[in-house]
């Protein structure tokens, strides 16, 4: 077969077209992928309406930032993974690069790791943004362990609700900011919920803290989020983000000798400088989800690649009850 189905966007906030286009070839390092899944990301609603130049995906396009599947043939030079593997990862969507709401891609091999067994497809091809933001804002930027005060800042979300129980698996005293609705789930992995709607910041760090502060904070959703986050952290203390693109006083984090850090995840497949870093973080993140320490926060509504409109319509409207994952 040298063709396949793929979701294509021609243009902003225009419907996808479901059209047959040339299959693709793998290359010198790559894998040529059979997509089982692809998860939706809200940068991706960005970059369908064109307000996402940093990713720098122009359109038309293949959208679709995570994918799970089987390979189905490696390029030169690939040796870590063999037809019949189980992969996934954070592959392409961006920079360019084809996406995954398509029946094949051709990926670069260092972006991928097998999957977890114990996950589906479809469960793990929420995984791969979401987790690997977290990683690099806990485990790398942070050294969270047993001990550390934890505040995640939209800790129901997609990179909130993984960085919540990477922060539990440390050790950690966790509290998640977020929507009094998310309240049960977030007590359910870990975490001390906290509805921003009832309780300012000043009201959670003096009931939480004493007024201290919390010695690690993970903000997920910028603008108002970071502004929380910096008023949140103790002295000495460690704030991280994954949106920090705002205008900021930094004031309150200075005058308490506290540190800051961005995570900007898309950085190896737009520059393909350090692509290898990604493989090793999902391999990481495949034996916690085996562990049984990690696992993803699924909407349960199923879609298929002709319902892709659908799917992402259930994203805008904010409805959703976790990550939205269409099957291919």
């Amino acid at each position: 077969m040298s063709t396949m189905k793929a979701a294509l966007v021609e243009a902003q906030n225009a419907e996808f077209t479901i059209a047959e286009i040339a299959k693709p070839v793998a290359q010198a390092g790559q894998i040529l992928v059979r997509i089982k899944a692809a998860a939706l990301n809200p940068l991706d609603l960005k970059i369908r309406a064109g307000e996402a130049a940093h990713a720098r995906h122009p359109l038309p396009a293949i959208l679709g930032i995570d994918m799970a599947g089987i390979v189905e043939a490696v390029g030169p030079g690939v040796t870590g993974f063999r037809p019949g593997d189980e992969v996934y990862g954070m592959t392409g969507g961006v920079g360019g690069l084809q996406g995954s709401l398509a029946e094949f891609a051709a990926v670069d091999a260092d972006l991928v790791a097998l999957k977890p067994r114990n996950l589906s497809m479809r469960g793990v091809a929420a995984l791969p943004l979401i987790a690997i933001t977290a990683w690099e804002g806990l485990e790398e930027r942070t050294q969270v362990r047993a001990g550390h005060k934890v505040l995640v800042i939209g800790g129901g979300g997609g990179v909130g609700h993984i960085a919540v129980q990477m922060a539990v698996a440390a050790g950690a005293e966790v509290y998640a900011v977020d929507g009094g609705s998310k309240a049960d789930y977030i007590s359910s992995i870990g975490a001390t919920p906290i509805d921003y709607a009832v309780e300012t910041v000043d009201d959670y760090v003096a009931r939480y803290t004493d007024g201290r502060g919390f010695d690690i904070v993970y903000d997920t959703i910028g603008g108002k989020g970071l502004d929380a986050a910096f008023q949140a952290v103790a002295k000495f203390g460690h704030v991280v983000t994954s949106l920090g693109w705002g205008t900021h006083s930094l004031a309150p984090l200075s005058f308490k000798g506290a540190t800051y850090s961005g995570v900007f995840t898309l950085a190896p497949l737009l520059t393909g400088e350090d692509r290898a870093h990604h493989g090793d973080i999902l391999r990481h993140i495949a034996t916690r989800v085996e562990a049984g320490t990690l696992m993803p926060n699924l909407d349960p509504r199923p879609f298929s690649l002709a319902e892709v409109g659908d799917a992402y319509r259930l994203l805008e409207s904010r409805e959703a009850e976790g990550k939205v994952v269409v099957e291919i």
